[in-house]
């Protein structure tokens, strides 16, 4: 530790900010303000005359106990009442009355919202209440892969969508770095040290995790401004409503310059993480028994409350994907106790909420005496831990509810925000049930957890009704006609059939190819090992297309409609890149040049060409859309240079060298033309070459060659549109014509 004047220097920087403001919040508002927040909400929804026949109202002596949520509804006709034990509970309760009794849908891509008149009347009372006492949602990853550059009016479309799907308990990590900066500098660290250790934004929640430092940054002054500003609206925003935020707690990791100021501080530095080298990795961690460990933790929190008052629940992980210094359960208990004390030395109500990850994707470390360690370090009932990939493998089923400890049963789904159609529905369906029923359970909710957002909106309709409901539901085919029927706004029978089709397949994973991840050979680097296996059976996707375009006569005005048809051609296009890439393959393994050039010149020459132009159509599947967004938050252009090339990075390389190379794929217009088509020509053109000079073909040298063309785009400052260009229905329909009929029977 360093010397004594540097700690009493710590000890009254510390008393400074105990003499600040508390500003405690409750966990909710009061039921006025929760009542006006959800009316509030409902004008935004329906627009204020549709909102006016509903009567709106919270009132707490619904709950039967504390921490339950109920609603109910009744009415009908010309009013409609519906009553909330909390501002969520009511906005769930308006969303259950417009969604079943009402047919309407409400997701990422946008709403329908067609009312009948008169409203349908409620039987009776209808009284329905969670079986949990959290909906939680949110993964730390997803503030980097969705939300990094969103505005106040996106963060509010997105906390209205998280009250009607019932989410109580979320993350609000916004501009915990501005925090940060103002603990950093009070310590002696110098502007320029800062500099160096933060990540840019589309990177923050490595650096926040302890991670990452450096990589992407710096951050601009004018970034720790704007994301102050908008953390103050979203947790006033979910206050109002009744929600529970997370704040970021300390969970040990330090810039490398403490070294600098405290010479003789404790840390160890830990080793790299995701392929970077440690310019860019291996944290330095503060050994638990060090005083600067509790100084710095209580620093942290008490200025991050004095500035966002608290809800009492903090977030923090200090092992995440990282490999502890030690095994031993005495050192993993005490590094953990340090975090907790930290907590509750500032909040003596502290509750910590640990992602349960560490414990599934690092199960030869984490064996019963160290999960044991970490989870009995802290007082029964004050961690929440998230078994965050439940649906695929649950940790609570081999640590006996995490030791007593209560958990939230999650569902991953989604890994870098990839598109492509995929999930779990059979596996998620049960699980939450199955939690609740596991011998001595400790199950206390449900929780949405994906890395990234704004695709297969069908899962997440799934499990956000599952956070309501006791049971699974019974009939999965009839859930998914009527989801159809609600999101279009009309009973459709071939969209039904459509979507039955992808029910069975696209959407029916189990076992270890349920990793949420797109593996596809259209977003991967290419090679001649790519694995081109599924667990469905591609015909299935090809017969839903058909499908949706049988159906488009009568839901062409649908945009969630337009949205699907564009996403499962676009799925479809990604199944047929998989078999010419086969195609291409064999002809080179069998040295046929003239096969290798039909199948490859279709899949670089014809289909990716062809899958630009149709995500070219939408808005939501631009890349301009995406770089704009980065760009519109800069206030220079140096600025919004740095978070474009942020983003291209993002989608692509992620770190200097392709260090975790295509994990947060993306199809997008742009995107494909200007970064996977000149990969695959380059592929073909090389494959096409050493047959030609009867030489082995390279796959070092190809690597070597293609990062060119990587980086390039990564480099480049071409603008690309941001409004979307041509008829998705008829793109959709003339690039099945040209493609889908010749590969439809027979594959898998």
């Amino acid at each position: 530790m360093g010397t004594a004047p540097q700690l009493l220097l710590l000890l009254g920087l510390l008393g400074l900010l105990l003499l600040a403001r508390a500003g405690a919040w409750g966990a909710a508002g009061d039921e006025s303000r929760e009542t006006a927040a959800v009316r509030a909400l409902a004008a935004r929804l329906l627009g204020p005359g549709p909102a006016a026949a509903f009567a709106l109202s919270v009132e707490r002596t619904l709950a039967a106990g504390p921490g339950t949520d109920v609603f109910v509804l009744s009415g009908g006709g010309a009013r409609v009442r519906v009553r909330g034990s909390s501002g969520v509970a009511a906005a769930a309760g308006l969303h259950r009355y417009l969604r079943d009794f009402c047919g309407c849908h409400v997701a990422w891509s946008g709403a329908q919202l067609r009312l009948p008149r008169p409203l349908p009347a409620v039987p009776g009372e209808l009284t329905e209440a969670s079986p949990y006492r959290y909906r939680y949602y949110q993964n730390v990853c997803t503030h980097s892969y969705s939300f990094v550059w969103w505005d106040w009016a996106r963060w509010e479309r997105e906390i209205d969508w998280m009250a009607l799907h019932g989410i109580n308990l979320a993350l609000a990590w916004s501009g915990q770095e501005a925090i940060w900066q103002r603990v950093y500098l009070a310590l002696g660290l110098t502007q320029a040290e800062i500099d160096q250790h933060f990540t840019g934004p589309a990177f923050l929640a490595w650096g926040r995790m302890g991670n990452l430092h450096g990589w992407g940054g710096p951050l601009p002054h004018a970034w720790h401004l704007k994301q102050l500003y908008l953390q103050h609206r979203v947790l006033d925003r979910m206050r109002a409503l009744g929600m529970t935020p997370v704040l970021p707690a300390f969970a040990g990791h330090v810039p490398k310059a403490v070294t600098r100021v405290f010479p003789q501080v404790n840390v160890t530095q830990l080793g790299s993480w995701g392929h970077f080298n440690c310019s860019y990795s291996c944290s330095f961690l503060l050994a638990p028994g060090d005083p600067l460990f509790p100084l710095i933790g209580s620093l942290f929190l008490r200025e991050l409350n004095r500035e966002f008052g608290t809800d009492h629940f903090y977030g923090a992980d200090t092992f995440n994907e990282m490999q502890p210094p030690s095994s031993e359960p005495a050192y993993l208990a005490a590094a953990t106790a340090a975090v907790y004390e930290a907590m509750t030395a500032v909040d003596p109500d502290a509750v910590w909420l640990l992602q349960g990850w560490l414990f599934q994707h690092q199960p030869e470390f984490w064996g019963p005496a160290q999960v044991g360690a970490v989870l009995g370090a802290v007082p029964q009932g004050r961690l929440l831990v998230l078994d965050l990939f439940a649906e695929n493998q649950p940790v609570y089923t081999r640590t006996a509810s995490f030791g007593g400890q209560p958990f939230i049963w999650c569902m991953l789904h989604n890994f870098g925000g990839n598109h492509g159609l995929f999930g779990a529905l059979e596996a998620v369906n049960r699980g939450p049930a199955a939690a609740r029923l596991f011998p001595n359970s400790t199950v206390v909710g449900t929780g949405i957890a994906p890395e990234g957002i704004g695709q297969n909106e069908v899962v997440y309709a799934l499990m956000a009704e599952l956070g309501w409901r006791k049971d699974p539901v019974p009939d999965l085919s009839a859930w998914v006609a009527r989801f159809a029927e609600q999101r279009y706004g009309v009973a459709q029978p071939d969209a039904v059939l459509a979507w039955r089709l992808l029910l069975h397949s696209v959407y029916n994973c189990s076992g270890e190819a349920c990793r949420g991840h797109n593996h596809s050979p259209l977003v991967r680097r290419p090679s001649l090992q790519m694995n081109t296996t599924v667990w469905y059976n591609r015909s299935d996707v090809f017969e839903a297309w058909r499908l949706l375009l049988k159906a488009t006569p009568n839901l062409t005005a649908s945009p969630a409609f337009r949205y699907d048809l564009l996403d499962v051609t676009r799925q479809g296009l990604q199944e047929l890149v998989s078999l010419y890439y086969e195609e291409a393959r064999a002809a080179y393994m069998r040295q046929e040049l003239e096969g290798l050039l039909r199948a490859g010149g279709v899949l670089a020459y014809k289909l990716l060409p062809a899958l630009d132009e149709v995500l070219a159509s939408d808005h939501r599947f631009l890349l301009g859309s995406w770089l704009e967004q980065a760009r519109a938050v800069a206030v220079s252009s140096a600025e919004a240079d740095l978070y474009e090339q942020n983003s291209r990075y993002q989608l692509t390389l992620w770190g200097p060298e392709g260090n975790i190379l295509d994990y947060a794929n993306k199809q997008l217009a742009g995107l494909v033309a200007d970064y996977y088509v000149p990969r695959w020509r380059l592929f073909v053109e090389t494959l096409a070459s050493s047959l030609a000079r009867g030489v082995p073909f390279q796959q070092q040298q190809f690597n070597s060659d293609v990062f060119l063309l990587e980086q390039a785009f990564v480099l480049s400052r071409k603008r690309y549109p941001s409004q979307p260009q041509g008829d998705t229905v008829e793109l959709a329909r003339s690039t099945f014509l040209r493609f889908a009929p010749r590969k439809v029977a027979g594959t898998r």
